[in-house]
């Protein structure tokens, strides 16, 4: 998957929050709000946890998928662009683990 296939289904999941929730999974969801969205993506994480200690290469894969696309809805569900979390994730880069942990504890 490339950063331009997270953007595309940003942009679905955008298109989709204008269709009616009898046609559109991602509409029921955002129609729950942060609360629902974030819960559901809770479950999959669950998920993608037992599938990366007890299944196969091709459930791993699948479960995160379904993060991606869940996380992508709750972001969708607060207003946070994917852009917007890609622009942190950059600023991250060439910092070390550890680095980047402790910058972030300090200005807490």
């Amino acid at each position: 998957m490339t950063n331009d296939t997270l953007h595309r289904l940003a942009e679905t999941i955008a298109e989709r929050a204008s269709a009616s929730a009898e046609d559109s999974y991602t509409r029921s969801l955002l129609d729950g709000g942060p609360e629902k969205c974030a819960r559901k993506f809770g479950e999959e994480a669950s998920e993608i946890v037992i599938a990366a200690v007890s299944q196969d290469d091709a459930a791993l894969k699948a479960e995160a998928a379904d993060v991606l696309f869940h996380l992508l809805v709750l972001l969708k569900s607060r207003g946070v662009a994917l852009g917007d979390v890609m622009a942190e994730l950059e600023s991250r880069t060439g910092r070390s683990g550890h680095a980047e942990k402790a910058a972030r504890s300090k200005g807490r």
